[in-house]
């Protein structure tokens, strides 16, 4: 059974350690680096399945770290960081970053983010459609039912709906979508996505004042769950 390479970015030789030690007891390979330099250098050489990444390094940021990355690596990358302000969170998710936990992190927490993303990742192509309790969503036939009745969608509400059903359990923030659905001059635009969001919980959820799947992460943006 092959094992999911982790690659740690991250100046502190104890947090590495306490990582390496809990990933490999965990049957994940671990490969490490010091600098945001080496980081990117065995990002490129290992192609690891997922990267470990913390935003304070000696060298260079890790937000530009992550913007280096996400130029060409697709595979999911969580921060580490005890920067807990929702500025650095939003910058990092706005950046392509797949989760954020802040040192001090629960052990268990981080291993279950990691076992979702890797899970994520490698079943994106292999599940094009999503069922959740009355609803049915299949992305290969673009279409939409609930209770087994056929939902008229417009092509936007289409659209949005796709993306967070994409990236299901990822918090995707407000510039983030805005940016993907109606492009970069609109991604101070919040209000278009408000309506929209509000049109999707009416068509699709049971309760719209209480929504399952469309889950509102205050100040930061939507996931869908």
């Amino acid at each position: 059974m092959n094992k999911s390479a982790i690659l740690i970015i991250d100046d502190e030789p104890q947090i590495r350690k306490l990582l390496q030690i809990n990933l490999e007891s965990n049957d994940y390979k671990v490969i490490e680096a010091s600098t945001g330099k080496d980081g990117l250098a065995l990002a490129a050489s290992h192609l690891p399945d997922l990267i470990l990444l913390d935003l304070g390094l000696p060298d260079k940021s890790g937000h530009e770290v992550l913007t280096e990355l996400k130029e060409w690596f697709a595979r999911p990358v969580i921060i580490l960081s005890v920067q807990d302000n929702e500025a650095d969170i939003i910058q990092a998710l706005d950046h392509g970053a797949t989760d954020y936990l802040t040192k001090p992190f629960r052990t268990g927490e981080l291993l279950a983010r990691i076992r979702s993303a890797i899970r994520r990742e490698q079943t994106d192509e292999l599940k094009p459609a999503v069922s959740s309790g009355n609803l049915l969503i299949d992305l290969s036939a673009r279409t939409v039912a609930r209770e087994g009745e056929i939902v008229k969608l417009t092509s936007t509400e289409y659209n949005l709906l796709s993306l967070l059903v994409r990236n299901e359990g990822r918090v995707l923030t407000h510039r983030y979508i805005l940016k993907e659905i109606w492009g970069v001059g609109f991604q101070e635009e919040t209000q278009y996505l408000r309506v929209y969001v509000a049109q999707l919980r009416k068509k699709l959820e049971e309760n719209p004042n209480h929504p399952k799947h469309f889950i509102t992460e205050s100040g930061v943006g939507y996931r869908f769950q």
